[in-house]
């Protein structure tokens, strides 16, 4: 079992950018996938980016527009996530995930079912 902290959350304004880190404590880090959901209050959990354990895979929710990156230190056992020119439709809680990566990093890591482990989420809240 992995223990994940997020960091990193806060306020901005339209255009401007945040940086997520994820730390991750207990078991082997390295053959986790990892992940970055989001959640506005009332909704369902909305997929953004994803990271094979080696990190030369990612995955991208596709409303982005290459606004964000996904990266990882495996041998910091952290996981990062960059977001660039923020928009107001960007405010939601942003939660980190990981889960055992089975063989091949494919798109079954863009959803919920893989990850069985979770941080407790911080708040990004973009201004207009």
């Amino acid at each position: 079992q992995i223990q994940l902290a997020e960091s990193g959350g806060g306020l901005v304004q339209a255009g401007g950018s945040l940086g997520l880190s994820c730390a991750a404590s207990g078991r082997a880090y390295h053959n986790y996938a990892m992940a970055w959901f989001r959640q506005v209050p009332g909704l369902d959990y909305e997929f953004v980016a994803s990271i094979a354990w080696g990190g030369a895979s990612t995955y991208y929710a596709d409303s982005l527009e290459g606004r964000f990156t996904i990266s990882r230190d495996n041998a910091g056992n952290t996981a990062f996530l960059q977001m660039n020119n923020l928009k107001p439709e960007d405010t939601a809680v942003y939660y980190c995930a990981a889960g055992t990566q089975l063989g091949r990093f494919t798109e079954y890591y863009r959803r919920l079912g893989p990850y069985e482990y979770w941080g407790q989420g911080t708040q990004v809240t973009v201004s207009s």
